[in-house]
């Protein structure tokens, strides 16, 4: 092993020069832009006389590796590997590269992969932490997780302590006690008599529920055009979108496309991103989580407009939708309650004009009319959303109101218009996937108390401490609200290993991790969730997995192979939940029927792909060899390609051209006939009045709605800075903190990686006028509070930020000054509560905070020490 280290240090070091030296100059390119800040102070030469010459070995065997973190990307990435190391990564040469069949290229993260997958602070061995004791109670010591050492343990023993104390809790407590992320283990816990689980709205905010309930695709693959399609939009209205750092790889080449072909940008957005920059955008600053103020406001200027200027589509509008107005509204409902009275203050007094709605979202009167002119009929407008605006408290209606203003504008059905969400592995390019993998052919294990039992995220940590919840069914299956009263005893991560630090309210989080008697995590590296653990169990990478599928765009199909083989003591969480169930007395046979082999097997039979009449094929020729060779059940089939050569190419890709049947126009088929081609809608229509989507929401009891959409000010929005937001007071937290992501991080994988530490160095950004007024220049160390939280940072004053919004960017791992109470890494959910509202959103984006210079200078990540506990060496 020593040995195998040494060659992984060697060639991970000389690319670690090649890699910064590269990242100067995108360092200075983004200093251009702007966040300037945001740079390394040096970036240090080369040392090429030291530096062992490998740069010429070449020879060794290119192998499809995976990049399986949820940025959205899901690129090509192969991995040079020579006597079992890898010597170098690359990315997609299976075809030449154009804008109408473009090679799926990796972005720096992925390209970073191998500092990740072979770092020194890989997990290795199981431990155990030091004062934990079975028993429960005062034995496990709960108040040293996150401070306690840890000493390393075997396998059989994790696995006798954790069952034996899994065993107790379920005598003593019963499966309500038992409270899981949803991995293999709790399958197992599933036969076991089931656990607790949890629901909530994630990366979808409003997106979550809505959608479907009032008439809007619930995901961008079925409610944008085709990337192709997208070329022939006049105007290009983008709110909160920036794939160039959350999805990098393709979708920003394709939005380059559509600017290449001469469409328009305007970007509705706190800060001006790198995505807006590439194509030139017209910057309209928006305060965050104000947007339905804001397209309430493009409403109220469209119907003011219309008579001089013939914005709306009143054809749309009386075909296609119910509620807009008096004459449209759904039957025994009072026709007062119509949208269009309401924009207009009718019946309430206030009009939601524009000046009514820039007060609360910061954008001018002139440039909401201007708008509501750019979104009219006659413009061929895509309006583009990212879950980002959805991430809000009481932002229920947003999906509903963005359907809204397509509606009003005619943007649906129809080639070069669209409204809808353009985010993720779809930013930039919608339609329905033309190709993917078959299903693994593993049963699906129910867990009884699923039915009867699930914990809102936005609560889960609230229910863990204080002992009740409200049950109201789950992510998309609502029921009314009733409440609960729980004793958590165990908390295990699973495979998921994000909870702790992706959702909101953290500090509570923490509190929770410290109450029960058990915690388990299984992991790569130490992370939050491990940290806060009493067991953490290494587990393999996806490059050390037989192989698998991947699937982003819907022309392409990844397949990864094993890279290299298995590092130290690390398993699969298969493997590990199958010895936990044995030792609880359970069949691993009922969760695991089959082997690894046979579930990729079932996945390259049930491989499909899309002909351009619509018509499914097999993707994938099997003979009675592959069979043989696979030594699994299955029979020959003909499909586009074998299974050796999608194995060695590592990818299928559908040749695109503008004139081909793959084109896909969003609702084409429902604005052409709505009575042949319902929604799935009360109505089969658009609803504008939804009663449904009111009573569903109304029944949990978090917050009230209205059957339209209305404006209804968030938990700590931007009337939260104020103390008194009509004369304009500011407050004790006078700033509104949202969380871009970041392109060191998918989330908050990769934030270890010391070749992204080096280059993106996780400051908070601040506009230049605010960080003027505080004193606060580039480089200081500065203090963030919110209501919930503390944590420093580095400061980076930029032009690029509104006045009264911070940047905080997503996903850092929490490394908390127990003394002080402050997290040092700027993890952004410190900052963030357990608030709930309406359909159970997590409000990432609705936070107000203050910012302060901090008398301490605070070391740049990059030179923080690793996370390797003594144990661990």
């Amino acid at each position: 092993m020593a040995s195998y280290m040494e060659k992984v240090r060697q060639s991970s070091e000389l690319s670690r020069r090649g890699f910064v030296k590269a990242s100067a100059a995108a360092t200075a390119a983004l200093a251009v832009g702007g966040l300037a800040g945001c740079a390394p102070n040096k970036v240090e030469p080369a040392k090429e006389d030291k530096a062992p010459d490998v740069r010429n070995v070449t020879d060794g065997t290119w192998v499809t590796a995976a990049c399986w973190h949820n940025c959205g990307g899901r690129c090509l990435n192969k991995a040079l590997v020579k006597d079992g190391v890898v010597i170098r990564q690359k990315t997609d040469d299976t075809h030449e590269d154009s804008p109408d069949y473009p090679q799926q290229r990796a972005c720096v993260r992925g390209r970073a992969q191998r500092n990740h997958v072979l770092s020194s602070d890989r997990l290795k061995y199981p431990m155990k932490r030091k004062s934990w004791q079975p028993g429960g109670g005062e034995n496990s010591h709960g108040d040293m997780r996150g401070k306690d050492e840890w000493e390393r343990i075997t396998w059989d023993e994790a696995y006798t302590y954790i069952a034996d104390e899994i065993k107790r809790i379920k005598d003593a407590h019963g499966n309500r006690a038992f409270f899981a992320d949803g991995g293999p283990v709790s399958k197992f816990l599933s036969l076991y008599g089931g656990y607790i689980g949890h629901w909530g709205t994630t990366s979808r905010g409003a997106w979550t529920y809505t959608p479907d309930v009032v008439g809007i695709a619930p995901q961008p693959n079925e409610g944008i055009n085709d990337r192709l399609d997208m070329r022939n939009s006049e105007v290009v209205v983008m709110f909160g979108t920036n794939p160039a750092w959350s999805s990098a790889g393709n979708p920003a080449y394709h939005l380059l496309q559509m600017k290449k072909a001469g469409a328009k940008f305007v970007a509705v957005d706190p800060f001006y991103n790198d995505s807006y920059a590439l194509v030139d955008a017209e910057w309209i600053p928006c305060r965050p989580s104000t947007d339905m103020a804001l397209f309430l406001g493009i409403a109220n200027a469209m119907l003011e407009l219309d008579g001089e200027k013939g914005l709306i589509d009143w054809d749309y509008l009386n075909a296609h939708t119910v509620g807009f107005d008096a004459d449209h509204m759904p039957e025994g409902e009072d026709p007062a309650g119509n949208f269009k009275d309401y924009v207009l203050g009718t019946h309430d007094g206030t009009p939601k004009s524009p000046e009514w709605a820039s007060k609360i979202c910061g954008v001018s009167p002139e440039n909401i009319r201007y708008l509501a002119e750019l979104v009219g009929k006659d413009n061929k407008a895509a309006i583009l959303m990212a879950w980002a605006s959805a991430r809000t408290h009481n932002a229920d209606c947003l999906p509903q109101l963005v359907m809204t203003l397509g509606a009003m504008g005619g943007h649906f059905g129809k080639s070069g218009h669209m409204c809808g969400l353009s985010c993720h592995s779809r930013s930039f390019s919608g339609g329905t996937y033309l190709i993917g993998a078959g299903s693994n052919g593993l049963p699906s294990i129910k867990n009884p108390l699923a039915a009867t039992e699930s914990i809102n995220d936005t609560e889960m940590w609230n229910a863990i401490v204080d002992g009740k919840y409200t049950y109201a069914g789950g992510s998309t299956k609502k029921v009314p609200g009733e409440p609960r009263e729980v004793d958590i005893k165990l908390i295990y991560h699973d495979s998921m290993n994000a909870k702790l630090q992706t959702t909101d309210g953290q500090a509570k989080g923490i509190e929770a991790h410290r109450k029960v008697d058990l915690v388990v995590t299984h992991s790569l590296f130490m992370t939050t969730n491990a940290a806060y653990s009493d067991f953490v169990l290494p587990i393999e990478s996806y490059w050390e997995k037989e192989g698998g599928f991947l699937q982003g765009n819907r022309e392409a199909l990844i397949y990864h192979s094993k890279v290299i083989d298995r590092m130290y003591e690390c398993l699969s969480d298969e493997e590990i939940a199958s010895e936990i169930g044995k030792r609880l007395g359970l069949n691993s046979e009922e969760v695991f029927p089959f082997g690894v082999k046979q579930q990729l097997f079932n996945q390259f039979a049930g491989a499909y792909i899309v002909d351009e009449a619509g018509e499914k094929q097999p993707l994938v020729t099997i003979t009675e060899d592959d069979i043989k060779e696979w030594e699994c059940e299955g029979e020959p089939q003909e499909g586009v390609l074998g299974m050796k050569e999608l194995i060695e190419q590592g990818m299928y890709q559908i040749p695109r051209s503008p004139d081909d049947g793959y084109t896909y126009i969003a609702y084409e088929k429902f604005v052409q006939d709505p009575e042949a081609n319902p929604l799935k809608t009360a109505s089969g229509k658009q609803e504008i009045y939804c009663a449904p989507l009111r009573d569903a929401i109304n029944g949990i009891g978090y917050s009230k709605i209205e059957a339209i959409p209305t404006y209804v000010p968030p938990q700590e929005g931007v009337e939260a800075t104020y103390s008194d937001f009509e004369v304009g007071v500011k407050g004790d937290y006078p700033f509104q903190v949202y969380n871009p992501h970041y392109l060191r991080r998918s989330h908050t994988v990769f934030d270890n990686v010391q070749w992204l530490r080096e280059t993106w160095p996780n400051p908070v950004f601040i506009s230049v006028q605010d960080a003027k007024e505080k004193g606060i220049e580039e480089g200081d160390t500065v203090l963030l509070t919110s209501p919930h939280g503390k944590c420093l940072r580095t400061a980076c004053p930029t032009q690029r930020f509104m006045p009264g919004v911070i940047g905080l960017p997503h996903g850092a791992w929490v490394d908390m000054d127990e003394e002080k109470g402050i997290d040092r890494a700027g993890s952004d959910n410190i900052l963030t509560g357990q608030i709930q509202s309406g359909q159970g959103v997590s409000g990432w984006n609705t936070c107000i905070g203050n910012i302060e210079k901090y008398q301490e200078e605070l070391a740049p990540d990059c030179e923080q020490p690793m996370r390797i506990p003594e144990a661990q060496m």
